[in-house]
């Protein structure tokens, strides 16, 4: 309820002199809203109580405070022009009192003699602050035309964009941007993803136009057609996903997972059979291996494989309906013939899981007897990709579509391998198929490169709000809109140059390597997707209803890779994997140490600890030292020792209990992911500074150090619950990290575009109008 002042009535006279150094207060208390008791009780308390003021003044203003009469709308216009006409554009205001003397002194110079400037200052001062008002902020709405900080920051080319895209694409820019270009072209323009049928026969034409380029066949023998570059195809996976996903995930099953299993656990007979018509799309088929009941855990399979000596036949067989092949790409309609995961059964006996080519289809695409394929539908992204179930009842193959590099059936009927153990054997022909693991995120990484092109571009044009009396500035000089895209580009680098190592790791194999090589891939592909869908997410969210269009196409980049972060293996379950193989080497490590190598690496950690936990290290907020690469790199190490250690010595502890080994990996499960994140982090970010020592361009290699700081300080600020915990900072280090994270924001803000630009995507890839 509003206080009423009695016998007062409103009238449209002029302000009177001495009132006007109050008209500024006034005008802001009516301007926003109606005027509230404690507001009104503090007005007329002070009207009441000072004495510069004629009568005449204090009539006039307790007359403006009527709530049941309040100033209208002329009035108030009137009041904004004469405070503006008084107003000086290049001068800064501390307060309103300031603007209500320039206001007094232009329209009554001989008024303004009269006054105690200086008390009214300081009593008008207090008001304020009563009012709530913010002097130096609302002095501003008066001015024409302000500039701040804010409002000048904005998108500069400190570097060569050409060379940082060249540093980005390495060895393999002609060919990307070969495929680039050819991507661009009209050939490859999106269609809508509403006509299944239609939007499916399109991505298949895709594959067969890039197949005939010789894409397809790209990682293949050259005797098959191809370039023996597997490089190459894993160039040409990330490229493609610049354009449409559907056709990278068509792509991969057709030349990657059928074409590749033939490869890599066929032989030579099976290469000469098929490679060739395979690379041409001549031959479409499908990598049959997950069952409904089982996922991730291959071994579980329960499809069978039945040998018949008398025939020199298997029959494949589906048990039940839950142990059909399901999810399968290019099942649905186009796949002719499949590699088939099933177990192995000769005379009773269980072998294990083998690889078997299984027609699916004639070449008129007619089902084969014994054949039972459903389509999977509509899905939530890859639309254009045509999954299905398979099962299959007693369907009969000959002795030689069993892909024999590692496991056969002799001529007299026995199994045969060039390997002994049944899990080496098991885990050696899985671990041929790493490849996928490796493609998956690159494609991954590319889909957040497009998304983080689309938002920061928009972010640099779309203008919000501003300071008051100044313009409207980009939504990108927010720091809080920093906040949420450029750690994400950072990220984005990093994952890159990471990924670039892995690639050449796999590349570069060597078998007692396999190992580590199958932990990193299976670790980065966790890593990335995960990354690369919060990425997604947020550059949505960041553009607003304009991300919600999907005329700008991060609608369809959601949809499509976030079934990324599970297949080719569920990232919960890789990231145990990653785990399980670092506590392996750890295990190893130790079992090779004699009791002077203990006691020099027990030594040796005792005295890390005691230097980085130095009381002078853990409160460090000096900028030199927080921006140390030596820090951050120590940092992510002591980390993920730390959790390899202390999971180490949890399971062994929990086993010593007599806690069954399985339940004591089940009870550490959390303990056993953040390691294997760790071990990620600490991989990344290593690639990262060696790729920013090599570089030679000063202004590239600076900008690059500042987005691996970002990178480092981001993920400490992520884990800082952590280190507090361990002693390993202090607060007062964490918080100087969170504000030195702010401040990297702000500084690559500038150079956020032409960031995004280095990743040189194409526009009619891009196709998003906000970004153009």
């Amino acid at each position: 309820m509003k206080t009423k002042i009695k016998g007062m009535q409103q009238t449209l006279s002029q302000p009177t002199p001495g009132s006007m150094v109050l008209l500024p207060i006034l005008y802001m208390v009516w301007s926003d809203t109606l005027l509230s008791d404690q507001e009104l009780t503090a007005l007329m308390r002070f009207l009441d109580k000072i004495d510069w003021l004629s009568d005449a003044d204090r009539d006039y203003l307790k007359n403006r405070l009527n709530p049941e009469s309040p100033p209208n709308r002329e009035e108030l216009e009137s009041w904004w022009q004469n405070i503006k006409g008084a107003v000086t554009e290049d001068k800064n205001y501390p307060d309103m009192a300031s603007v209500g003397i320039d206001l007094l002194t232009k329209n009554a110079p001989e008024e303004a003699h009269t006054f105690p400037l200086e008390k009214v200052k300081k009593e008008l001062a207090d008001l304020e602050k009563q009012l709530g008002i913010v002097g130096k902020s609302a002095a501003l709405i008066f001015k024409s035309d302000h500039h701040n900080i804010s409002t000048s920051y904005q998108t500069q080319q400190a570097f060569d964009i050409d060379r940082l895209t060249s540093l980005l694409d390495g060895s393999r820019k002609p060919l990307i941007d070969e495929l680039k270009a050819f991507i661009a072209t009209k050939e490859f323009d999106y269609v809508r993803p509403d006509d299944l049928e239609n939007y499916r026969n399109q991505v298949l034409d895709w594959c067969k136009i890039l197949a005939d380029k010789g894409y397809g066949a790209i990682g293949y023998p050259k005797a098959y057609g191809g370039k023996d570059d597997m490089e190459g195809y894993f160039t040409v996976m990330e490229t493609l996903s610049y354009r449409d996903l559907s056709m990278v995930i068509k792509f991969g099953v057709q030349f990657g997972l059928w074409g590749m299993s033939i490869l890599s656990l066929g032989t030579k007979k099976h290469h000469d059979r098929y490679l060739r018509d395979i690379g041409k799309l001549e031959l479409p088929g499908c990598f049959a291996m997950t069952e409904t009941n089982h996922g991730s855990n291959v071994k579980g399979i329960e499809t069978t494989a039945t040998y018949d000596h008398a025939d020199r036949t298997f029959t494949i067989h589906t048990p039940h309906v839950n142990a059909r092949k399901e999810y399968i790409g290019n099942a649905a309609l186009h796949g002719r013939m499949a590699t088939v995961f099933a177990k192995l059964i000769i005379e009773g006996k269980d072998y294990g899981v083998s690889t078997f080519i299984v027609p699916l289809r004639d070449q008129d695409g007619n089902t084969l007897p014994g054949i039972e394929i459903e389509d999977c539908g509509r899905k939530m992204g890859l639309n254009g990709v045509d999954n299905g179930l398979i099962s299959f009842n007693q369907v009969v193959v000959p002795r030689e579509n069993m892909l024999d590099r590692f496991s056969s059936v002799d001529e007299q009927g026995k199994f045969q391998s060039p390997i002994a153990g049944d899990n080496k054997r098991f885990f050696t022909m899985l671990g041929t198929l790493v490849g996928g693991r490796i493609g998956i995120p690159r494609s991954a990484n590319a889909a957040a490169k497009s998304g983080l092109t689309i938002a920061i571009r928009y972010g640099d044009q779309r203008r919000q709000f501003g300071p008051e009396g100044g313009e409207e500035i980009p939504i990108l000089n927010y720091r809080m809109h920093q906040r949420r895209l450029i750690p994400l580009l950072a990220k984005t680098y990093a994952c890159h140059f990471a990924l670039e190592y892995v690639t050449s790791r796999f590349l570069n194999r060597k078998e007692e390597e396999m190992q580590e090589i199958e932990a990193l891939a299976a670790g980065m592909k966790a890593y990335v997707t995960w990354h690369n869908t919060a990425t997604l997410q947020e550059c949505r969210e960041a553009c607003g209803g304009k991300g919600y269009l999907s005329e700008n196409r991060i609608d369809a980049l959601k949809n499509d890779t976030d079934v990324y972060t599970t297949f080719e293996g569920d990232n919960t379950v890789l990231m145990q994997l990653v785990a399980k193989s670092r506590l392996s080497a750890y295990k190893e490590q130790f079992e090779n140490m004699n009791l002077f190598t203990i006691i020099n690496y027990v030594a040796a950690k005792t005295k890390t600890s005691i230097t980085e936990k130095n009381p002078l290290i853990i409160r460090n907020t000096d900028e030199q030292h927080l921006l140390d690469p030596d820090f951050h790199l120590s940092a992510f190490e002591y980390r993920e020792n730390s959790i390899l250690d202390s999971a180490a010595k949890r399971l062994k502890r929990l086993m010593d209990e007599g806690m069954d080994p399985f339940d004591a990996v089940n009870v550490s499960q959390h303990h056993l992911f953040t390691m294997g994140e760790a071990f990620i982090e600490r991989v990344v970010l290593e690639k990262f500074l060696e790729k920013i020592a090599a570089e030679t361009d000063p202004k590239i290699k600076e900008v690059l150090k500042k987005l691996c700081d970002l990178y480092a300080l981001y993920q400490m600020e992520k884990h800082k619950g952590w280190y507090l915990e361990q002693g390993y900072m202090e607060g007062v280090k964490t918080k100087a990290i969170r504000k030195m994270v702010n401040q990297l924001c702000w500084e690559i803000r500038k150079d956020a575009v032409p960031l995004v630009n280095a990743f040189n995507i194409p526009d009619p890839c891009l196709s998003a109008p906000i970004a153009m």
